[in-house]
């Protein structure tokens, strides 16, 4: 596999290339591949690999001679260091020397010579070394001239991408979600993922591997054991066992457990001497273990007994405490099992973790702790549950609700707020939203409780189920008081901001909504939080928001994260959203089995939860997959199935997220508007459309004058339709709406690129150029040609039938499938796949896939 690691191709005129990295990261390989590459464009080079014996000099000469040799720069060998290194400061011509393993050279006589050769290297001389510690040739002068290029761990891991065609190379079948979980364990580190595929070979069941292996594999344990734990002093030895439990290493922490010793100059000969040890931080200076060699060094810890292990727990949990990071201070506290420690450290902060929405943090405490123990603090009880309940669902939090003591206040009126709070979140999270209203408005009069985090969750969730109900005013009222009593505190804050996007959304305030989802994301990252922290209510909706903007890769990396978190606190509207979203995703990339699996998941989650409206919704997205796929039959079954679920009536009404713009009979119009009578498609479509205005409705309103637009186009009404798909455009491009248009393009297809042509044509978007730049991207990404074909012609019928294999990829291409999936399908190689597809094009006289399922459809080849 060809790897070009930044830095090797643009070194200039850097006198010298340093390829620095611990064991294994492929150093030798990226030389040897960067070294075939100046041998293929004709520049000189020589190559030497060093071992120990180059420690005496007249050996090292030798073979510096010899590469003085092949680069022309002499044509005998050199009989003195000196006359070598004249020789080769004075050379006209460009050249470039490696030297591989550079940590075998020891001898001061064969470095000296070395500085002064890299001194005295000529313009166009040029030296690549690769070792595992810094070498003591001068090089921080070089760094400071700008004449050297560091190439490092950072440069040389394989990205992901890269990771996927080294495992593909490597096995035969795996799943996607195998390499990902192999390439983030491993780090992007070369022999890692070698002796991953070595483990993972023949084996049936490799996702489970991936996620299983470790630096307790055999394999990996023993390259560890042999290659970087035997190059170590004992002493140094001892260091990495007893570190390798902290997550990340300062000097005092490392001190806490190494009493004995100078951490601080230990960390820095970690650093420069190759252990797979990496800089995360400098205020203060901290380090992290490689994943993979921390559980290599743990499983070596752990065989000298478990009370070692907790007592550097301890010392660590002490040490952190002493500079008030409680985070760290509690983790260690919780590896040890020391139940009473965390009993007093979550006695002294778990409520401020509550108020800062760190809630799952608290839920793994809380998890950790022995029910009877945690039963005997009522007060820690209760905080357990409001986690629970925004961490593991409503079904598991009313279990442990109900067998839950009660909870001791001086003043009954708080505990009862309290309970009644966490009982209304509960309701509403199952979708009993009129008695989640009844018992909130209780807890309203009974506030406040001792817990303000708990009021503060009452009152924005009064506000959610106030919008839910249809009564935004009350909903905005309550939001304002949410911020004018708990304004600091960053749960409210995400939640308050996440319920005004929520609002804004339902109004067609796109980017208004969009601003708010991204604050409700931040509101929750302290300094020490990154994206992924934040909490799952407000990270879906900015995922949402992103797939609206078009921003598809980003939208994907966030469900990623918080599309697990939102299943697991058990959020209807928020697991269909996201559930959906990976489906429409999975599809426009191609991956059309993964799509379906994530609706098989959505109508899974919906048995499970007992939530009706999350296997309707399942429904719902696979009957847009196959009307995309031109399949009518089996959509319209899908739909009718959806009909079939019984509901309760009142969620029909309510003003839920997730069925603002697809719900059953909208999915209902949109079949009818594509196979069926499109002409009263469009009559019931402006009937809805004026009813959604009235109700305030502004993005459902959109949807629906989309519909009506398709409809009437389809029914032949082409003036109708392109006046009003002009007045739509105007409106989605004033908001920022693209996907809203985007995910019916299908459909709207034929209808946009004549209005497209004649906007074109008539000059009328160039007066605006936002409008004229959203009409361009619209164009793009609904892949509509410049020069489109007039759907009417009937093309020349084949002079060269397409072969039955042809005809089975130009059908799995018509279904939105991508080439490796077909590849994959068909249990063919892409490039078999791609040598298809150019005779496919050629036979129909297409330029591109999407002309060629047009033109097969045309002339009836495929569905």
């Amino acid at each position: 596999m060809q790897r070009h690691p930044a830095g090797m191709e643009d070194a200039g005129t850097a006198r010298v290339i340093l390829v620095r990295a611990p064991a294994g990261f492929g150093k030798s390989t990226a030389m040897m591949q960067y070294y075939r590459s100046l041998e293929e464009r004709g520049q000189s080079v020589a190559w030497l690999t060093l071992d120990a014996q180059d420690n005496d000099m007249s050996r090292f000469v030798h073979y510096l001679g010899e590469m003085m040799v092949q680069t022309g720069i002499s044509t005998a060998l050199p009989y003195s260091p000196v006359e070598a290194v004249d020789a080769i400061s004075t050379h006209p011509s460009g050249f470039t020397f490696f030297m591989d393993e550079l940590d075998t050279l020891r001898s001061p006589g064969v470095l000296g010579l070395l500085r002064e050769l890299i001194e005295r290297l000529p313009r166009g001389g040029q030296l690549v070394v690769g070792c595992r510690s810094w070498p003591d040739l001068g090089f921080g002068r070089l760094r400071a001239r700008g004449q050297l290029v560091e190439v490092g761990p950072a440069q040389l891991r394989f990205s992901l991408d890269e990771t996927r065609s080294f495992l593909r190379n490597r096995l035969a079948h795996v799943p996607e979600h195998a390499m990902v979980t192999l390439h983030n364990r491993c780090e992007g580190w070369a022999t890692g993922l070698w002796l991953a595929s070595l483990a993972l070979q023949h084996k049936p069941d490799t996702v489970a591997l991936a996620e299983r292996f470790s630096g307790n594999d055999q394999a990996l344990a023993e390259y560890l054991a042999e290659d970087v734990l035997a190059h170590e002093t004992p002493e140094v030895r001892e260091f990495l066992l007893r570190t390798s439990v902290l997550r990340h290493l300062t000097v005092p922490v490392c001190a806490a457990l190494n009493p004995d010793t100078d951490c601080a100059a230990m960390l820095e000969h970690l650093a420069t001497h190759g252990v797979f040890l990496t800089r995360i931080g400098d205020d203060p200076p901290a380090w992290r273990y490689h994943a993979l060699f921390a559980s290599f060094l743990q499983s070596r810890l752990e065989q000298r007994g478990s009370g070692l292990c907790t007592q550097l727990h301890l010392a660590a949990s002490q040490a952190y405490e002493a500079e008030q990071r409680p985070v760290p201070a509690i983790d260690h506290t919780v590896l040890a099992h020391d139940h009473a420690r965390t009993i007093t450290l979550l006695s002294t902060h778990a409520e401020s973790f509550l108020d800062q929405g760190r809630l799952r943090l608290l839920d793994r405490w809380f998890q950790s702790l022995p029910p009877a123990l945690l039963q005997a603090h009522p007060r820690l009880a209760h905080l357990s549950l409001w986690a629970a309940c925004f961490t593991r669902g409503p079904i598991e939090t009313q279990t442990l609700l109900d067998s839950a003591a009660p909870l001791s206040s001086s003043d009954s009126q708080s505990a009862e707020s309290e309970h009644l709070s966490l009982r209304a979140m509960l309701l509403a999270l199952q979708e009993h939203y009129a008695d989640a209203h009844a018992v909130g408005r209780r807890a309203l009069a009974a506030m406040p409780s001792d817990l303000p985090f708990a009021d503060s969750a009452l009152i924005n969730l009064m506000a959610n189920i106030s919008s839910i109900l249809g009564i935004p005013e009350e909903s905005r009222k309550l939001l304002d008081m949410a911020r004018s009593r708990f304004g600091t505190s960053a749960f409210n804050r995400m939640y308050a901001e996440s319920l005004e996007g929520m609002l804004d959304l339902f109004e067609g305030r796109m980017r208004q909504a969009s601003a708010r989802f991204r604050i409700a994301v931040e509101a929750t990252h302290l300094a020490t939080f990154n994206q992924s922290h934040g909490n799952a209510w407000a990270g879906v909706l900015h995922a949402c928001a992103l797939y609206e903007a078009n921003q598809l890769d980003k939208a994907d990396h966030l469900l990623s994260i918080y599309l697990p978190m939102a299943r697991d606190v058990g959020l209807p509207d928020h697991m269909i959203l996201g559930h959906s979203l990976r489906a429409r995703l999975a599809f426009n990339a191609g991956d059309v089995d993964s799509a379906l699996h994530s609706l098989m998941e959505l109508e899974h989650l919906g048995h499970v939860r007992r939530l009706p409206r999350l296997i309707s919704a399942s429904h719902l997205e696979r009957a847009r997959i196959y009307m995309q796929q031109g399949n009518s039959q089996s959509a319209r079954e899908e739909l009718d199935r959806a009909a079939q679920i019984a509901q309760p009536q009142e969620l029909q009404n309510y003003r839920l997220l997730a069925q603002d713009v697809e719900y059953p009979e909208l999915a209902q119009l949109r079949w009818r508007a594509c196979f069926g009578d499109s002409a009263s498609a469009a009559v019931e479509a402006a009937h809805r459309a004026v009813e959604a205005e009235r109700q305030g409705r502004t993005r459902r309103a959109i949807k629906l004058r989309i519909l009506q637009s398709i409809a009437e186009h389809r029914a032949g009404h082409t003036g109708e339709a392109l006046q009003r798909i002009a007045n739509v455009l105007q409106t989605t491009c004033r908001e920022g709406f693209f996907r809203l248009v985007l995910d019916e393009a299908p459909w709207i297809k034929p209808l946009l690129a004549s209005y497209l042509s004649r906007a074109l044509e008539q000059g009328s978007a160039g007066s605006d150029p936002i409008f004229a730049e959203y009409l361009e991207q619209l164009r793009v990404d609904a892949q509509i040609s410049a020069e489109t074909d007039n759907p009417q012609d009937t093309p020349e019928p084949l002079i060269e039938p397409l072969t039955r294999k042809e005809l089975h990829v130009l059908q799995l291409l018509a279904e939105g499938y991508s080439n490796s999936a077909i590849a994959e399908k068909l249990v063919v190689a892409d490039t078999t796949v791609r040598t298809h597809l150019r005779h496919i094009n050629t036979k129909l006289n297409a330029s591109s896939r999407t002309q060629a399922v047009a033109l097969a459809r045309r002339l009836r080849l495929i569905l």
